[in-house]
């Protein structure tokens, strides 16, 4: 008889299951290999108890490759304003691929106590734009009313390599105590600290700490999807239905960016992200 299961955490071949309050280590059956899938954390899946064998894997709502996880409610894009400098180029390409794969993006920015007076100026109103379009920020600082936000949601968290994933993580439950290094200054960007991908249960809500990484491609996506993927763009009403919002007459989009209604770092990154596509 099989039983059903959440994957839970993956190390290289070895699955573990959480089972109610069972947990098993498991491998997975070798039709998955030849049919080049292979199960990810947050996956539902119907295991073989006795030979401790996935053999069944439901259909996913989504999934990402980097991170590695499946069915995921929503994805903590922890920012760093400083040591790493804040790169808007970088949480733009997060929020299209997390949106695009129809997971609510969220922005949880860190090192406020890095950033002089003035630079807080500029960084709210840039923020506040964010929040405009739909998508919440939150600080560290209140780490205690984002965990209330994620009440019964699957969430994954990911971002710019040391901006501070494992540390949030740490805020909701000392008791994971993930490890986190010191970030390299010659760089400027952070050591990777999470080798294993893993969902944590915690009071209310499960969250995944993954690797952390500052390379990501929008190759794969078409630029129907990375249009979409701004959610400023969604109600213009261009002349053209078909407005690619780049050069084209009567373009809404064009319009309101030269009235200062659109963040110019946005469209700056959308057109980047156009070509990328291409």
């Amino acid at each position: 008889m099989l039983k059903e299961g959440l994957i839970v955490k993956i190390n290289s071949d070895t699955f573990t299951i959480k089972m109610g309050d069972v947990y098993l280590d498991t491998k997975s059956r070798g039709k998955f290999r030849h049919q080049k899938f292979k199960p990810l954390v947050g996956d539902h899946v119907k295991v073989n108890e006795e030979e401790k064998v996935i053999e069944e894997v439901s259909p996913r709502k989504n999934a990402l490759d980097r991170p590695p996880v499946a069915n995921i409610d929503i994805a903590l894009i922890v920012t760093s304003l400083k040591k790493p400098d804040l790169n808007l180029t970088l949480l733009d390409k997060l929020i299209s691929i997390i949106t695009i794969n129809k997971i609510k993006p969220v922005i949880v920015l860190t090192k406020l106590d890095l950033v002089d007076s003035k630079e807080l100026k500029d960084l709210t109103n840039i923020f506040s734009y964010y929040e405009k379009i739909g998508i919440p920020v939150f600080t560290n600082q209140k780490w205690k009313k984002l965990k209330k936000y994620l009440k019964g949601q699957i969430v994954t968290v990911c971002g710019q390599t040391g901006a501070g994933k494992s540390t949030l993580i740490n805020y909701f439950d000392q008791n994971l105590n993930l490890k986190t290094d010191e970030i390299s200054l010659s760089l400027n960007r952070g050591k990777h600290t999470t080798r294993i991908v893993e969902l944590f249960p915690l009071d209310d809500f499960y969250i995944v700490d993954t690797p952390g990484f500052s390379a990501i491609s929008l190759k794969n996506y078409s630029e129907e999807e990375i249009k979409n993927s701004f959610n400023e763009f969604t109600n213009a009403h261009c002349k053209f239905k078909d407005c690619n919002h780049i050069k084209t007459k009567d373009c809404e989009v064009i319009a309101k960016l030269n009235k200062g209604l659109i963040l110019e770092s946005r469209y700056e990154n959308y057109q980047r992200f156009l070509k990328e596509a291409k």
